[in-house]
């Protein structure tokens, strides 16, 4: 193959591949990240009490108030939005790595990084208002619980009739709500993972069809590790994010003005361990969606739709 040929890059495979493999991944995990959800918005009560005491109290208790059903609360958006979300992300993070290589083909680390911080910054215009709708949905049921305890009705929101309020109040705009939280949560993410998968990914053995890529299971293993990694390390930014985005709070639960006055607030009244409610079920949600994710990406269904060899 010569080297102009080598030098090609098709971003729709990419894009179709990003799009296919978000779709699977967030399929798998819903449940898992509406447990997170809800892990981190509670907020300790006036007498210290918590209505879910761990991922499995979590669990349960959902389940049982809410069935299979409530498990997926808010999936719809999620998996229509994390088509262009994820198509976004993965495949541009190979379109800064491939015009950030030198000459040499070499791809230094910083560049690495930046091409992963690149990618995570334009996600955002698609992430913020899907993370918006699905975590006031997601949340709906600890909040309904919470009222229904005090002897309240309360009728659980739709995602249609969310979007409607937000669209009537705020503008386009309302759909926007946390977007700094959610740049700086996404644009550290991808700056750490993406580097450090590809790192894993390399030393897995090669593919013995001619393409020289990784055989899939290496990619799995490689989008696990490099997913636990990096979502613990941002798991402070994503309580941060999830906190600000929650429109109707929960009884006595505290609102917030801003990034810090956040990190004030849940510092004096919860702690530091405050920050990382929810990580271990963070790393539980995302170690396998960008396993899976990989794997999938890497299939080259896009390539194969486009007719252009993978």
């Amino acid at each position: 193959m010569s080297n102009e040929a080598q030098r090609k890059f098709h971003i729709l495979p990419k894009i179709i591949n990003g799009g296919i493999a978000g779709i699977v991944g967030v399929t798998c995990v819903f449940p898992l990240d509406l447990i997170k959800t809800r892990l981190q918005n509670q907020q300790i009560g006036p007498d210290g009490e918590l209505m879910y005491k761990n991922i499995i109290d979590a669990f349960r208790k959902t389940f049982r108030a809410e069935g299979f059903s409530g498990m997926y609360r808010g999936s719809a958006v999620n998996i229509i939005l994390v088509t262009p979300e994820k198509a976004i992300k993965l495949a541009g993070n190979d379109y800064f790595r491939f015009h950030l290589t030198n000459a040499d083909g070499r791809l230094p680390l910083i560049n690495q990084m930046f091409a992963g911080a690149f990618a995570g910054a334009f996600q955002i215009i698609v992430t913020t208002p899907m993370e918006l709708i699905k975590i006031q949905m997601q949340d709906a049921g600890r909040i309904a619980a919470q009222s229904r305890a005090k002897g309240q009705s309360v009728e659980l929101p739709s995602t249609l009739r969310i979007t409607q309020k937000l669209l009537h109040e705020r503008g386009i705009l309302g759909l926007y709500r946390g977007i700094k939280a959610t740049a700086l949560r996404d644009v550290t993410f991808s700056g750490i993972y993406f580097p450090l998968f590809a790192a894993l990914n390399d030393l897995g053995p090669r593919r013995d069809d001619g393409s020289g890529g990784t055989v899939f299971w290496c990619s799995f293993l490689a989008g696990l590790a490099a997913g636990s990694a990096a979502a613990f390390i941002v798991t402070p930014l994503d309580v941060i994010k999830t906190r600000l985005q929650l429109i109707k709070k929960g009884m006595d639960e505290k609102e917030f003005s801003g990034i810090m006055d956040c990190v004030v607030k849940t510092f004096e009244t919860e702690g530091v361990t405050a920050f990382f409610k929810g990580g271990l079920c963070r790393v539980m949600v995302i170690a396998p969606l960008f396993a899976i994710a990989q794997m999938v990406y890497f299939l080259g269904i896009g390539e194969r739709i486009c007719g252009i060899e993978h």
